[in-house]
C-alpha cells in the first residue's frame, strides 16, 4: 500500500464527510444558497494569494530542477488561471475586482493559510507536499464525486465550478502531486512519514472546516 492509499484509509470517514458535507451536496444538486457560494469564492480568493506564496516556497525548496518547474508551472496556473475563473464568478454576483481585492480573509481561512506557510517555511519539503495533497487531490475528488452524481441543470455557476475540478488539466495536476508525494515518502524513514502523515491530516482537517466556513458564512465578530 502506498503512502498516499494508506493515509486515505485512515481518513477515510473524514474524507466521506466532506463529500456529504452540505456546501458539497448543495453544490452538487443546485440548493446551495447563493450568498453561501458568494462567501466561499470571496474567502477562497483570499486563501489562493496566501496559497500562491506556499507554492512559490515549495519551488525554492524543491531537490531537483524539475521539481522546480513544476512547482513554479502551478503558481502560474494558479495565479493566472484559478484565480481569474474566481474573478468572473465573483462578476457573477456583481462584485467589482476592487471589492474581491479588499476581501477579509475569515478566521478559518487565515488559520489554514497560516498553517501551510509555517510548514512551507519549518517543515520538511516531504510535511510540505503532504500538506498540499488534500486541496489538489480533495478538490479532484468532490468535483469527480459530484460529476458522477449527474450536473444541477438549473444551477450553471455549480456546473462550471464542478467541470473545472474535473477537466484533464486538474486531473493530471491532482495525479502528480499524488505521486510526488508518495515518491518522497518512498525514501523517508518512518518518523517523517509520520510527520507528512499528520501535515495531510491537519490541512484535511482544515478543509473541512473550510466548508463549515463556507456554509455558516462566518465573520470576525468585531
Amino acid at each position: 500500500m502506498s503512502f498516499c492509499e494508506d493515509i486515505e484509509d485512515r481518513t477515510l470517514e473524514m474524507r466521506q464527510g466532506i463529500l456529504s458535507h452540505p456546501f458539497v451536496a448543495g453544490v452538487g444538486d443546485g440548493t446551495l444558497s447563493l450568498d453561501r457560494f458568494k462567501h466561499y469564492v470571496t474567502q477562497d480568493y483570499a486563501y489562493l494569494i496566501e496559497y500562491s506564496r506556499v507554492l512559490a516556497l515549495a519551488s525554492a525548496r524543491a531537490t531537483d530542477l524539475e521539481t522546480m518547474g513544476w512547482f513554479a508551472k502551478l503558481l502560474d496556473e494558479t495565479l493566472n488561471v484559478e484565480m481569474d475563473l474566481h474573478r468572473g464568478y465573483c462578476a457573477e454576483f456583481g462584485i467589482t475586482e476592487a471589492e474581491l481585492e479588499a476581501t477579509e480573509a475569515a478566521p478559518t481561512t487565515i488559520g489554514y493559510t497560516s498553517y501551510l506557510l509555517q510548514v512551507a517555511h519549518q517543515g520538511s519539503f516531504g510535511e510540505l507536499v503532504a500538506a498540499l495533497l488534500p486541496c489538489q487531490w480533495g478538490y479532484w475528488e468532490i468535483g469527480t464525486h459530484l460529476a458522477q452524481k449527474g450536473e444541477p441543470a438549473d444551477a450553471p455557476l455549480y456546473c462550471a465550478w464542478i467541470r473545472m475540478y474535473t477537466a484533464p488539466d486538474f486531473s493530471d495536476l491532482a495525479s502528480a502531486v499524488r505521486d510526488l508525494c508518495d515518491r518522497i515518502a518512498e525514501s523517508a524513514g518512518p518518523a517523517e512519514r509520520e510527520r507528512m502523515a499528520q501535515a495531510y491530516i491537519t490541512s484535511l482537517r482544515f478543509e473541512n472546516l473550510f466548508w463549515h466556513m463556507s456554509y455558516n458564512l462566518e465573520h470576525w465578530q468585531w
